[in-house]
């Protein structure tokens, strides 16, 4: 299967409970999970129909102990995962699994500057969502960095994946700005809130109705920390914590009128759409 230099090709799941994480996930998006296990690793594919969308394993005992909790991590296909890797390096980026062999394909596990974790990917296995099905149900449609500094962010990913700026949203006092990949805009990126945790990737998964996916985040043992929100567009978002911790984001339509969701957000939404709240 061909790579996409510079596109999200591959999405992995590192938790502290492998069984409740996946019983979440499927009963929150709807996915499906097989085992994909090898005798080293115990993996579970993460399927939307026919179409593998990420992966589920336990966090390695060595990343606990340097600190690392449950997290999602995207992967960015490239065409040559080693000179990627060195190439982060010299551009003040780290490189926490130098470049290896897996059961996904050739990988690589690095940070960017501002400490943000993602990997790299070359010659992927499982049989993936296209790049533009951005917004078939049950893949991810959005991928969002919270940065130290969005600008000095945007100047490292444009020079590594070759991302173009797209559109932006420009408020009073922050920007959200948008990028794409091949030309197709893939994503967003803004400068953190002083309470959001360290620089991270954020990555909204689609479902059909926000609400009573919504709902089942809540049922499962999961928290809801923003929304639902709605955007200009008529999509709505809800930012989420799952059972062990680790942060993710939902995108969809609102089926019918929720009670008692705030639709306002003094801050920057998804996709660049600014919400504030009106003043009285």
């Amino acid at each position: 299967m061909a790579d996409y230099h510079g596109r999200f090709a591959w999405y992995e799941l590192m938790t502290t409970d492998v069984t409740g994480a996946k019983a979440f996930y499927v009963e929150v998006v709807g996915w499906g999970a097989q085992d994909a296990s090898t005798p080293d690793l115990a993996y579970t594919l993460l399927s939307a129909g026919k179409a593998a969308v990420g992966g589920l394993m336990e966090l390695p005992p060595d990343a606990r102990k340097m600190g690392a909790t449950p997290r999602w991590m995207g992967y960015v296909g490239v065409d040559d995962v080693d000179a990627a890797a060195e190439r982060i390096k010299r551009l003040g980026g780290a490189v926490y699994v130098p470049p290896t062999d897996t059961n996904i394909g050739r990988i690589s596990v690095v940070a960017d500057p501002q400490s943000a974790t993602l990997a790299l990917v070359k010659g992927l296995k499982p049989r993936r969502q296209q790049p533009t099905e951005l917004g078939k149900s049950g893949g991810v449609g959005w991928h969002e960095l919270l940065a130290t500094d969005w600008n000095k962010a945007f100047d490292f990913y444009g020079e590594l994946f070759g991302w173009q700026k797209a559109d932006a949203d420009v408020g009073p006092t922050e920007t959200y700005q948008m990028f794409s990949a091949g030309g197709q805009t893939i994503g967003g990126m803004l400068t953190k809130r002083p309470w959001d945790p360290i620089p991270f990737w954020l990555l909204y998964f689609n479902v059909g109705d926000i609400d009573a996916a919504a709902e089942r985040v809540k049922a499962g043992g999961g928290r809801i920390y923003d929304g639902p929100l709605e955007l200009p567009s008529g999509t709505w978002i809800a930012r989420c914590e799952d059972p062990q911790g680790a942060a993710f984001a939902l995108q969809g339509n609102r089926s019918r009128e929720g009670i008692g969701w705030s639709t306002e957000w003094d801050g920057i939404s998804s996709r660049g759409r600014l919400i504030t709240k009106p003043r009285a």
